[in-house]
């Protein structure tokens, strides 16, 4: 195994479904990121309850993230974790949609 290859970041299924509701979380927390998500995924806040158990739902939120390489740096930055960790935990929770990174 070569020493400097980058590492590949596993995830199981709940590991990505927290990672994708922290996701969530972090929008929610600042009222003009929640605007801007809400605005580009057509959700209504009240069918975000709904929909937060949905795989397909939170690998939307993820997908939100890595459109905005900026927003994506934050928050990985914020949760401590490295920014390919958020395309790994989508392909966790939607294996069958294409990457779109």
């Amino acid at each position: 195994m070569d020493p400097l290859a980058p590492k590949r970041i596993r995830f199981s299924r709940e590991d990505a479904e927290q990672l994708a509701i922290g996701a969530l979380s972090f929008l929610a927390a600042d009222e003009a990121r929640f605007a801007q998500f809400l605005a580009v995924t057509g959700y209504e806040p009240a069918a975000i309850r709904a929909e937060a158990a949905s795989p397909a739902f939170l690998a939307g939120v993820l997908d939100f993230l890595m459109s905005d390489e900026s927003l994506l740096l934050v928050f990985a930055a914020h949760r401590g974790i490295d920014p390919g960790a958020v395309g790994t935990a989508k392909r966790v929770l939607a294996p069958d949609l294409a990457d779109g990174s």
